[in-house]
């Protein structure tokens, strides 16, 4: 790419899109009669979309510049900025992989809104690019205090996303999220001002470098995770996941399932392991034990929910508990199988949520027993339905099946005992999710309102098939994904072995 910018172009492009909406927006106010009509409202979201697939494209591009084979960061951007804190973006393996995914949902994310959003339209676009740009810039920042200033400044977008255009209990759950996410990470930011002033420098390479007193490691290690596990989620800070998915509009829940969660991940592993490795390793027996817990009791939880949405939020901290084995398991099979479970659970959780979502538009009800017999009215439905299913229980052909294989041979090679209890996970995610699916899709129609339900349209089946493309795809070839994030896996055992 030369001298370009590629990794700043990618990250501010949607926010900079967000401002000339709004500009455009405030210009063409006043010239209408009717500000907000339905053809103003497609043209905006259109120009919302135009943006985030040039976004996409941006970061394909930035994928063809990148070598897989090399471990340490790429396409780096440094200038100084105040003392230690330098603005520097970069990326590898790990956080390149994430980006695919951040880029590649978010277009869906809007083009899923086109007839379910009709109320403050340029809002709710302007927040899912702003939101964007915060995403991509978790993602890319090399600095301590940038990578801060992401991780924060998207709960506002997010917060305003759920407040606004979620359900009747919208305003408790953008409070929850935004309180137990905003509270996790004052700790943060604390160990960061710390950290910052014993090494120096706020710059990734030089903190993975420093040799933090091993002490000191364990109230560090500690202040990261009351954040990160806000985020992953784990148990049992996970209570605002439920409320957050269930009045969220479903882009909101694509996303929020799709990225937002895998920050958590991304942070233990971009942190925790390569920073405080003793730290780690003394407290792997802790998060085994806490992933197990998750896997197991939310999904017991999941399955005795009535509301679609609430079950796979359920689900979401049950299969983010194989992230936390996979990762805690320090080896390459671990770490490997938690990267691709985090990207192949967006995948998988974003179309469950639009699957809920189709049929929500047509019937405004989440609740299971209003389904039933749908197979006979909306068989294309159906067979999207099922393939992602599967995909969530763990059906080998499918990506949900490397991701969970992976972690728990990963956790059998760290703690047989780990890897044992997360096997029950499996099972029960069998259980809820074809209870769910027998209840909603087969069966005698008892509701009158299915008898003229409309199979899915245009819209959504762009939406959804690509989706339904990856899964499969990353499911008969994981090397597609590997070969990304090898280099990345090998940098974090490399930084951990080197710290013990």
């Amino acid at each position: 790419m030369g001298g370009f910018p590629i990794l700043t172009a990618m990250t501010f492009l949607p926010l900079i899109g967000a401002l000339l909406i709004v500009l455009v927006r405030a210009a063409t106010a006043g010239s209408r009669a009717a500000a907000d009509d339905g053809r103003q409202n497609r043209a905006i979201l259109m120009a919302s979309l135009i943006i985030s697939a040039a976004t996409f494209v941006l970061s394909v591009a930035a994928f063809l510049s990148f070598d897989p084979g090399q471990m340490g960061y790429q396409l780096v951007e440094q200038h100084a900025w105040y003392g230690p804190i330098s603005y520097k973006l970069g990326i590898d393996g790990l956080s390149m992989s994430l980006i695919l995914l951040t880029t590649f949902l978010t277009p869906i994310c809007l083009l899923a809104s086109w007839n379910s959003i009709d109320k403050r339209v340029t809002e709710y676009v302007v927040a899912f690019l702003v939101l964007e740009t915060f995403m991509i810039g978790v993602f890319t920042a090399l600095d301590l205090v940038l990578f801060y200033i992401f991780f924060e400044a998207g709960l506002i977008p997010m917060f305003l996303i759920i407040g606004i255009w979620g359900g009747k209990d919208r305003i408790y759950a953008s409070f929850k999220f935004f309180l137990y996410t905003l509270i996790g990470s004052l700790l943060l930011l604390v160990a960061a001002i710390y950290m910052i002033q014993v090494a120096g420098s706020a710059d990734f390479e030089v903190l993975e470098q420093f040799a933090f007193d091993p002490g000191v490691q364990t109230w560090l290690w500690l202040a990261f995770l009351a954040s990160f596990a806000v985020k992953l989620p784990m148990w049992p800070v996970h209570t605002w996941l439920p409320d957050a998915h269930v009045q969220a509009p479903t882009a909101g829940s694509v996303v929020l399932a799709g990225v937002l969660l895998k920050m958590g991940g991304y942070g233990m592993l971009r942190f925790s392991l390569p920073m405080f490795p003793d730290a780690s390793a003394y407290f792997q027996p802790m998060m085994f034990a806490l992933a197990v817990i998750a896997i197991i009791y939310t999904s017991l939880v999941a399955w005795r929910q009535t509301d679609m949405k609430k079950l796979i939020a359920y689900s979401s901290v049950a299969h983010m508990g194989f992230v936390t084995l996979g990762i805690f398991a320090f080896n390459e099979t671990g770490i490997q199988g938690a990267i691709f479970q985090m990207l192949s659970h967006g995948l998988i959780s974003g179309a469950l949520f639009l699957i809920v979502g189709v049929v929500y538009d047509r019937m405004h009800t989440r609740e299971i027993a209003a389904y039933g017999g749908l197979v006979g009215r909306m068989p294309i439905y159906a067979g999207f339905f099922m393939l992602f299913t599967m995909a969530n229980v763990g059906l080998p052909g499918t990506s949900g099946f490397v991701g969970e294989i992976l972690t728990m041979i990963g956790g059998f090679q760290a703690a047989t005992w780990a890897a044992f209890g997360a096997a029950f996970g499996v099972i029960f995610s069998a259980v809820y999710m074809l209870t769910l699916y027998r209840r909603t899709v087969f069966g005698e129609i008892t509701n009158p309102l299915l008898e003229d339900i409309k199979d899915m349209n245009r819209i959504e089946w762009v939406c959804i098939a690509p989706l339904a493309v990856l899964t499969v795809l990353f499911g008969v070839a994981p090397n597609l994904i590997f070969a990304v994030t090898n280099g990345a896996t090998g940098r974090i055992i490399a930084l951990m072995a080197g710290g013990q």
